[in-house]
């Protein structure tokens, strides 16, 4: 297990986070296998990331955008990304300079958080290498594989290739890797877990991506919707009036996120 160094910056962020960032109830724990898994939940905005980073339970490292990791790539990516396309145009020019504002506090927290950068180049690569690297120290790596692509009234559609990770992981120990379905519920106050599905090395992968991607979606909208009603924080940067409520639409694969 590493003990890396953290600033002394990152460290009075995360306590200034932790204090005034609610307090999650980790519910559904008993579906955590021991050692390695990897979590898949709902991205739910900052709070998947937030929530992931303070409490989930165990040594564990979460997948984050690896331009947010670096210094000359934190403007472009959060401009375009956060809020090119979302702002007027008269009030755009403010936002183009909090994203250089920003990016020395993002290289900070993504480089001394629990954090594998992930990329959508050849250095994919290494973002596999270093989470095959965790999973054999034990840890449990955290993912949220929403994009931008309708799927029901909780989530966005699935990334799908992060599930490669089992197959590798299966070369290197002959070990079935679990994946866990996670539901963030930020008004609840609530972090869930479901019943994990294990990568099967007798499927291939290609047929094998779907079947799992298939099963967390639908396992992560069923913990979503058997909750007390509530407000879901969506993927898709939307006004917080439009925010949908879990128990609306249910099994409504083209209902507006």
């Amino acid at each position: 297990m590493e003990n890396k160094k953290t600033s002394l910056l990152y460290k009075m962020i995360k306590g200034l986070v932790r204090f005034f960032y609610p307090k999650m109830e980790a519910v559904g724990t008993e579906y955590l296998p021991e050692g390695p898994a990897i979590l898949v939940g709902n991205h739910a905005k900052m709070n998947g990331p937030i929530t992931a980073e303070l409490y989930v339970p165990g040594y564990h490292y979460t997948w984050c955008i690896g331009e947010m990791m670096h210094l000359k790539d934190v403007p472009g990516y959060a401009y375009k990304d956060f809020w090119w396309d979302r702002k007027p145009k008269w009030i755009r020019w403010f936002y183009r300079l909090l994203s250089y504002i920003i990016a020395p506090f993002s290289v900070c927290v993504f480089n001394n958080a629990n954090t594998i950068g992930v990329y959508h180049d050849t250095r994919l690569i290494g973002t596999f290498r270093e989470t095959l690297e965790k999973l054999q120290e034990g840890a449990r790596v955290v993912i949220f594989p929403e994009h931008d692509e309708d799927y029901n009234h909780i989530l966005c559609g699935f990334q799908q290739n992060f599930t490669d990770v089992a197959k590798q992981y299966y070369a290197r120990t002959k070990k079935p890797l679990p994946f866990v379905p996670m539901y963030i519920a930020p008004e609840l106050k609530k972090l869930c877990f479901g019943k994990p599905i294990y990568y099967d090395p007798g499927i291939p992968i290609k047929q094998q991506r779907g079947m799992l991607c298939d099963y967390l979606t639908e396992e992560i909208t069923r913990i979503a919707v058997e909750l007390p009603e509530h407000t879901v924080v969506p993927y898709r940067n939307i006004p917080k009036k439009d925010y949908p409520k879990n128990h609306a639409a249910h099994g409504d694969r083209s209902a507006p996120v």
